[in-house]
């Protein structure tokens, strides 16, 4: 796989952020070998999704949380394939969930979703591959140095935040409760699955590049547990006040939908306070980590809940 160049602790975060991006975007370029026979078709789908751009926080989370660890940029290099299996995770999962069958979404990153150019057959056979060749990505970790027993911890959490007790479960919670919440721990319920346990894995993945320890993994994993669930709540307020512009999607589709969200439930301003509040406690869980550099993690945690898209 291809990797790119590293970056700073002396930088910005818009510009750390920035360059992490383009480390994850060239590196995404070459997870597909060019050797393998794969139809081309399907090949044009998964590209079409994976590489349509979108903020990379997933796959960031992972290098910062490496970096945080020992406090040495050249830690995230090592992470790399752990950040571009999470980013195919959570792409396929939003191939899958465009479809009619599910969020029957036509807009994704600015542009068609999956399905409205390839059709909902290959848009699906997309999604497979993605989530499968994500686990062979997390394989190659080993020839970066990752010891194996860390890519094999890698693999088992990746199955279970990301598959039935994790992300797949929300999901399904989602869809069979839609109209059927009436409270906040519900809501909580579906949202740490469908979203915070894929952000909760990132945090622990780069963490397990590093070398973490237990006492450092369980921090990194409830900062991104809060953070992740901050972040959902965050999205269902800028679906209310964001611009489309901006989200590359249509606001108030879920208002438009009828589905049960934080605002819907608390109201904006207790929306807000809650982020606030998560956010603080994810910071809180960080600092008592012993991590050697925790403070980019915190700075991207205060830009998620300070973006307006």
């Amino acid at each position: 796989m291809q990797r790119g160049i590293h970056v700073t602790t002396s930088m910005g975060i818009h510009t750390y952020l920035h360059n992490c991006r383009n480390r994850v975007e060239t590196a995404l370029r070459t997870v597909f070998p060019s050797d393998w026979l794969i139809p081309d078709k399907l090949r044009e789908a998964m590209d079409y999704s994976l590489l349509a751009g979108g903020k990379r926080i997933r796959p960031i989370l992972v290098l910062a949380a490496a970096e945080a660890v020992t406090g040495e940029e050249e830690t995230s290099e090592k992470a790399l394939d752990f950040a571009c299996a999470v980013e195919m995770i959570h792409t396929y999962s939003l191939v899958h969930d465009d479809l009619p069958a599910m969020d029957n979404d036509d807009y994704r990153r600015g542009r068609p979703t999956n399905h409205k150019v390839f059709g909902d057959a290959m848009a699906i056979l997309a999604g497979d591959g993605l989530l499968t060749h994500a686990f062979h990505i997390v394989t190659q970790a080993a020839k970066t140095g990752v010891p194996a027993a860390r890519v094999l911890a890698v693999i088992e959490e990746l199955s279970r935040f990301a598959g039935l007790t994790g992300m797949v479960g929300g999901q399904v919670d989602d869809m069979l409760g839609e109209q059927g919440i009436t409270s906040l721990e519900q809501l909580e319920r579906i949202h740490l699955h469908k979203t915070s346990d894929l952000i909760a894995f990132s945090l622990r993945a780069g963490g397990h590049a590093a070398e973490a320890d237990e006492r450092q993994l369980e921090a990194l994993g409830l900062f991104g547990r809060n953070v992740g669930l901050a972040f959902q709540i965050q999205d269902d307020i800028l679906d209310l006040t964001g611009s489309a512009d901006k989200l590359g999607k249509p606001v108030k589709s879920d208002e438009r939908q009828e589905k049960v969200t934080y605002p819907f439930l608390l109201g904006l301003d207790e929306s807000r306070r809650r982020v606030s509040q998560l956010t603080k406690e994810a910071g809180d869980a960080l600092l008592q980590a012993g991590l050697a550099s925790p403070q980019r993690l915190l700075e991207i945690a205060d830009y998620l809940i300070n973006r307006d898209h």
